[in-house]
């Protein structure tokens, strides 16, 4: 098994078991994460704790999927990353793009967050189309 996937209430957890995500993985994580764009929850946090390396093609397909989750009103945050992967993703410049935090609960943090803010900025789009 190359991901375990875990749903709560508010946002589903992939965890990659893998030490190297190619290409290959990048992708298959990338179609789990994108389905939960189809149902509720619809926010994915990725842990990427097991990972130690991931190629410039699979970061540059992650920060895309980031794009797509905020175009679709959900969140995707990344946690746990090692140290290794955190420099590569800063030497692509990619650690700016995709959202990152350091521990899985500050990820549930974010989400919940993220959550209160469309929340609002449903109801001021509300207020002011009235």
């Amino acid at each position: 098994m190359n991901f375990k996937i875990d749903t709560k209430e508010k946002f589903t957890t992939i965890t990659s078991m893998q030490i190297d995500l190619s290409d290959n993985l990048t992708e298959k994580l990338i179609a789990s994460a994108t389905r939960c764009l189809s149902h509720a929850p619809k926010n994915v946090i990725l842990n990427l704790s097991s990972v130690q390396h991931l190629t410039e093609t699979g970061a540059h397909q992650l920060a895309r999927l980031q794009e797509t989750f905020y175009e679709k009103n959900a969140s995707l945050v990344v946690c746990e990353l090692q140290t290794a992967v955190e420099q590569l993703l800063e030497q692509w410049q990619l650690n700016e793009v995709i959202n990152i935090v350091p521990t899985e609960s500050e990820a549930w943090d974010i989400v919940q967050m993220e959550e209160i803010e469309r929340e609002l900025m449903d109801d001021f789009d509300e207020l002011t189309n009235e």
